[in-house]
């Protein structure tokens, strides 16, 4: 099954990492990520793991069963730093990608007081500057912008559709221009552009349910629309370049919403369903 047109076609990889070598995912699937080896990390919601493949689908180890509670996100910078939300304990954890916990934000288990971190944040990551934002997410609507050495600087978000409003902050980048792409789901359904001190840009609105965001090597931005179940790309300035897939169980297809998406350094893209059982596709660039 071959997706895409053009520069963008993929090959639509079937039961990858559940084959001979590979282990059933064995829980829903909220993230994906890979390393500077383009080892594969997969978060699981219950039982709480990460679970580590190689790019063939081939396991090879688990980690965080005696750390997380509901593992949301993971992320992971050309440092090997991980980062991982926790939607049940209200933590963001820095960890190494052997599964090795660095440091904690947040309470364990207490949700941070109105405008306060944390109250089920979404995802974490770090700028290429240094700086970490947060998204903060299923009882929060903002960002929080943390130092290089993890001190919250500011935050900014309110409840409602108004730019600079959110109403579920999911999925966050920074992109090469040093702008903050944050992704606000349902009902809103757009993406909002921000500069780091939080002032408003602009907003892309040419989306259904998006829930998280990729920028690859050549600037090109991923989106995992999980209210249209497909994968959209885009330019940087906000161009939409292609859409791939559509709802349905077919191969090339997708079920349910697409929740995680990340892209590795051959351009293979992975997505994650999160409304079902051990859904994790691989499309690989041809």
């Amino acid at each position: 099954m071959i997706l895409g047109k053009g520069k963008f076609c993929y090959r639509f990889v079937e039961n990858w990492g559940t084959g001979p070598e590979g282990r059933p995912f064995g829980g829903v699937l909220p993230s994906v990520a890979t390393d500077s080896q383009d080892r594969v990390y997969i978060t699981r919601r219950t039982p709480p793991a990460v679970l580590v493949y190689d790019r063939e689908g081939r396991y090879l180890t688990q980690w965080g069963e005696d750390i997380f509670h509901k593992p949301h996100s993971v992320w992971i910078n050309d440092q090997e730093e991980v980062f991982v939300t926790d939607t049940e304990d209200h933590t963001v954890r820095l960890l190494t990608t052997d599964g090795k916990l660095i440091r904690t934000w947040g309470t364990e288990g207490v949700p941070g007081a109105p405008g306060e971190p944390f109250n089920r944040p979404t995802w974490a990551i770090r700028s290429s500057a240094g700086d970490i934002f947060v998204t903060d997410g299923y009882g929060q609507h903002q960002v929080h912008h943390f130092s290089a050495d993890g001190d919250l600087l500011h935050s900014w978000g309110s409840e409602g559709a108004e730019p600079g409003q959110f109403s579920l902050p999911h999925g966050i980048r920074v992109d090469p221009r040093g702008r903050v792409l944050a992704l606000d789901r349902d009902p809103n359904h757009r993406l909002q552009v921000f500069d780091t001190g939080g002032n408003f840009i602009e907003q892309w609105t040419d989306l259904y349910g998006p829930n998280d965001i990729c920028i690859d090597e050549d600037e090109i931005v991923y989106i995992a629309e999980g209210g249209s179940h497909c994968i959209s790309l885009w330019t940087l300035d906000g161009e939409l370049l292609n859409r791939l897939g559509s709802k349905g169980d077919r191969p090339g297809q997708f079920a349910t919403g697409l929740h995680g998406i990340w892209v590795d350094s051959h351009g293979d893209i992975y997505v994650t369903e999160v409304l079902v059982d051990s859904r994790l596709h691989k499309l690989e660039r041809i």
